[in-house]
Formats: structure tokens, sequence, C-alpha cells
């Protein structure tokens, strides 16, 4: 059996266009299930944006500040803007043996992991996905994820709140949730950089997706 080819880890500097960067997105994907190219994951930052998932709720969007866009992953609203990582993904779950609900398992393990490079404990909870952090007796979200799985080749990925401007948020109710709100690394008052998030999602990376062999 031949040795897959490496993952391609690409940062692109400055802010992305959400269009441009779902056009590159589809191509890899068409280009990783043609066998012409390996898996990516790209990290970017977007301009001040609203995506509408594919369960969006028109109630959900509060106030248009920002261009919206109507995206194909899963889940609800969400906001990406300058000082959050954002990471697309682009696995092989049939070369991998994977399927679709472990990778999202996957992917939430992966957060949860980098933030505790950090001492952050991020946490999932039933019925809400995204990595929640608790805050006294309230819990505010940090990390989201939305994907979409085509012809075995997974698309779109997950968002980590460094230093965005949280107020930007109150656009929209993030994913459906009134009763929680967001937060961020640098809100939790830790002085991480978003260099720092990408080392530490580079190091746990291995941990999560190449230590269990069902993922």
């Amino acid at each position: 059996m031949d040795t897959p080819p490496p993952i391609e880890w690409r940062i692109s500097d400055g802010l992305t266009g959400y269009d441009e960067a779902v056009a590159a997105m589809e191509e890899r994907a068409a280009a990783i299930l043609a066998g012409r190219a390996p898996e990516l994951l790209w990290f970017l930052e977007h301009p001040p944006l609203y995506t509408a998932g594919t369960t969006a709720r028109e109630s959900d969007l509060l106030e248009a500040r920002f261009p919206v866009h109507q995206s194909q992953r899963g889940g609800q609203y969400t906001y990406h803007g300058p000082g959050q990582r954002v990471v697309y993904v682009m696995l092989n779950l049939k070369a991998r043996g994977m399927t679709v609900r472990r990778f999202v398992a996957g992917m939430e393990a992966w957060v949860i992991a980098a933030l505790a490079q950090f001492n952050v404990k991020g946490e999932t909870r039933d019925g809400r996905v995204g990595i929640w952090v608790r805050r006294g007796s309230k819990e505010d979200k940090i990390g989201a994820i939305g994907v979409r799985v085509r012809h075995g080749i997974t698309l779109h990925g997950l968002a980590v709140n460094v230093e965005p401007d949280l107020g930007h948020f109150t656009g929209i109710v993030p994913c459906g949730i009134r009763e929680h709100g967001v937060t961020s690394l640098v809100d939790l008052g830790l002085p991480v950089t978003m260099a720092d998030l990408d080392a530490a999602l580079k190091a746990t990376f291995g941990e999560v997706f190449e230590a269990d062999p069902a993922l």
C-alpha cells in the first residue's frame, strides 16, 4: 500500500475574502479526491463577516452589520473576523477509514488539546457543537466547528477566538444559542498571539488524528 503524501500546512498572511477562500477550498478538495494533491490544513483570517450554515434561522440574524455569506457547512450563524483563527480542513476520510462522526469528534478534541497548551480547559456539550469554557457560573464559546463532507473529502473546519472584537458577535445569535456568550484567549486574560495558537494546533494535530487508529 502506498504511503499517502504528507499533509500540507498553509498559513495565509493578511485577510482572505470568504468567497476567495471557498473557491480555493473547493478546488483543492477536488484535487485531493482525484489524487492530484495532498490533504491540506489552511490557516487564515477573514475580514469581518457573518456566515449562515445549512440550518441557519433568519431570526438569528439580528443586525447585518457585515456581509452575510450563505455557507454549505453545517450549523447556523457565526462570525469571522480579524483576531480569529480559521482553519479550513481538507482531509480524505475514505483514505483514513474515518467516519464523519469520528471526524467531528476529532476536530473538537484537536481544539481542546490546543487550548490545553495554554492551561485553558475547553469542553464540549451535548446538543451544542463547539468548544466551551467555564467562567464562574456561566459558559462562553471559544471555538466553533462547522464542516461538510463531499465524496469523502472534508470541507470548512474550525474557528478559534484569539483576540477578535467580541462586540461583532452581537449582530447574530451565535450558532443559534441565546443563553451563552462568546470569549477569546485574550478575553480570558492570556497574552496569546495567533502564532502561539498556530504552534499549539500544529503540535497537537498528530496527537488527536494519528494516535487513535479510529481517527
